[in-house]
């Protein structure tokens, strides 16, 4: 790995771990209405304003043993997680796009993936704030992309879609479009919603990063969300299920996507011939 490339990955890991922490505020605290960034950290046991030396990602939290310093309270293992979880999703950009804006990009794509994840766990909702921001800043990246020449979103399309702003309006519209109505159909025939107006607009958010490819997310998210369903149903003895937000699995399949995104095509089309 050159010089030039190793230190643009740790750069950008060494943010992901920043950002991390960040996320974690964010994640507790935009979904009450609260300020992420008044007032700064503080213990959510005793309300103690965190020290500077007590903030630094992992580091601190293996330091204190998971406990906060003023009062002891156990501090969760999930902002440990979250924090390298995201510097491993901004490291995994530049191997995947290589040193340049468009991992830049990708990475943010991956970081508001993760906090939209844990968000929707916590709470089953995803913040309209959130999803418009990402949403935007997708849109901003291919209107640059368009005015530019470069390929700035993780993907990049062919044929009549090549345009960067076309393929950000086509994997908008068609992905949201496409899942408003399976979810109104779902809802005439059953009665009940069975994918929430979030996730339609967590599609259209996700399009003008992957473009047409933003229907795979849809897809492979299907696919990820029946699996954990089934074998959530089978392991409980009643047979009972329960609620399980959908927004963690399309985040997961738009990262995949955003990796993957042309080898799932083109498998998909041989399965598709085989049959």
């Amino acid at each position: 790995m050159p010089d030039s490339e190793y230190l643009f990955s740790l750069a950008m890991f060494v943010l992901g771990l920043a950002l991390g922490s960040f996320a974690n505020v964010v994640i507790s605290r935009v979904p009450e209405g609260r300020s992420f960034v008044r007032p700064g950290s503080i213990c959510p046991h005793c309300a103690s304003p965190i020290r500077w030396r007590d903030n630094i990602p992992v580091i601190s939290w293996l330091i204190l043993r998971a406990k906060c310093r003023d009062c002891a309270s156990p501090i969760s293992w999930r902002y440990p997680l979250v924090e390298v979880a995201s510097a491993l999703l901004w490291f995994i950009a530049v191997l995947a796009f290589g040193v340049g804006i468009q991992a830049v990009i990708a990475g943010f794509f991956f970081w508001m993936l993760l906090i939209l994840t844990f968000i929707d766990i916590d709470t089953m909702r995803l913040p309209n704030p959130i999803v418009a921001v990402m949403g935007a800043v997708g849109m901003i990246a291919a209107v640059a992309s368009q005015l530019t020449g470069l390929g700035l979103a993780p993907l990049t399309t062919t044929g009549v879609i090549a345009s960067p702003f076309a393929a950000a309006i086509v994997g908008s519209v068609t992905a949201a479009g496409l899942s408003w109505g399976i979810a109104a159909s779902y809802e005439r025939m059953r009665g009940q919603a069975g994918l929430g107006m979030g996730d339609v607009k967590l599609l259209a958010a996700i399009g003008p990063f992957l473009g047409p490819y933003t229907v795979g997310v849809l897809f492979v998210g299907s696919i990820l969300g029946a699996l954990f369903v089934s074998m959530n149903v089978s392991s409980r003895k009643d047979g009972a299920g329960a609620k399980v937000p959908f927004g963690p699995f399309l985040a997961g399949a738009a990262v995949l996507i955003a990796l993957f995104g042309p080898e799932v095509l083109s498998w998909y089309l041989d399965l598709v011939k085989l049959t």
